[in-house]
C-alpha cells in the first residue's frame, strides 16, 4: 500500500476522487497528508473530513520559490510519502521536489496535452475552436505540463458549450482517470521510456 501526499490550491475535487478511490479499494494506498499553498482552499476541509492531516504552507513565509519547495519536500519526506499527486495545484514544481521524488510526482491537466498547457485550458480550447477537448495525467518534470503522459481521456466540445459546461464534462473524466493512474503507479506498472510511458501487464522488477 502506497502513502500518498496531495498538493492543492483550491476546491479539491480531484483530491476527493483520490480519497474516495482509496476508501473504496480502487487505489491500493492511502492519502496521508494534504498540503495547500492557500489557507482558504476548500480541499483542506475535504482532507479534515476524511481524517487526513491538512497543512497550509504560506509561500510568503519563504524568501524564494526554491526554499518554499524545499519546505514542501521536507514535510512530505517526513511522512514517508511514496507518491505526490498535484490536484489543482497552481504552482510549478521546482528542483527540491523533483529531486526528493524523482518520477514520483503526478499531475492532472484539463486538456489533451501537449495542446493548451498552463492556465485556463478550457478557455484556450474554446477560443481555438477545437472539436475535442479532454484531460491528461502525466509525470511532472521541470516544464509546465510537459512531463511524460500516462493516461488521457477525450470529450466532445459542443456548439453551445460555455467554459463551465466544458469544464464540468472534462472533470467527470478527470475523476475517472486520475485514480486509475495512481493505481497503476501503486501496482508498479508504469515505465518511462523517454517521452513515452508504457503501461505494463506485470509490475516492473523490484516493485511491489
Amino acid at each position: 500500500m502506497i502513502r500518498i501526499g496531495v498538493l492543492i490550491s483550491g476546491n479539491g475535487t480531484n483530491l476527493q476522487a483520490i480519497l474516495d478511490a482509496c476508501r473504496e479499494g480502487r487505489i491500493d494506498g492511502e492519502v496521508v497528508v494534504v498540503i495547500s499553498d492557500r489557507a482558504d482552499a476548500y480541499g483542506l476541509e475535504r482532507a479534515r473530513r476524511a481524517g487526513v492531516e491538512a497543512i497550509h504552507v504560506d509561500p510568503g513565509d519563504y524568501p524564494t520559490r526554491t526554499a518554499f519547495d524545499r519546505a514542501l519536500a521536507e514535510l512530505l519526506l517526513a511522512r514517508n510519502v511514496d507518491l505526490v499527486c498535484l490536484a489543482g495545484y497552481m504552482r510549478l514544481v521546482r528542483k527540491p521536489m523533483l529531486t526528493a521524488f524523482p518520477n514520483r510526482i503526478l499531475n492532472i491537466h484539463p486538456s489533451l496535452l501537449p495542446a493548451f498547457p498552463g492556465l485556463d485550458a478550457q478557455g484556450q480550447a474554446l477560443a481555438y475552436g477545437v472539436k475535442v477537448a479532454g484531460c491528461t495525467v502525466h509525470f511532472v518534470n521541470e516544464g509546465m505540463d510537459e512531463g511524460p503522459i500516462i493516461l488521457q481521456a477525450a470529450v466532445p466540445v459542443l456548439e453551445d458549450d460555455t467554459h463551465e459546461t466544458l469544464r464540468a464534462r472534462i472533470q467527470v473524466e478527470e475523476h475517472r482517470i486520475y485514480p486509475r493512474a495512481v493505481q497503476l503507479f501503486a501496482e508498479g506498472r508504469l515505465r518511462i521510456e523517454g517521452r513515452r510511458v508504457r503501461i505494463l501487464d506485470q509490475p516492473q522488477k523490484g516493485d511491489s
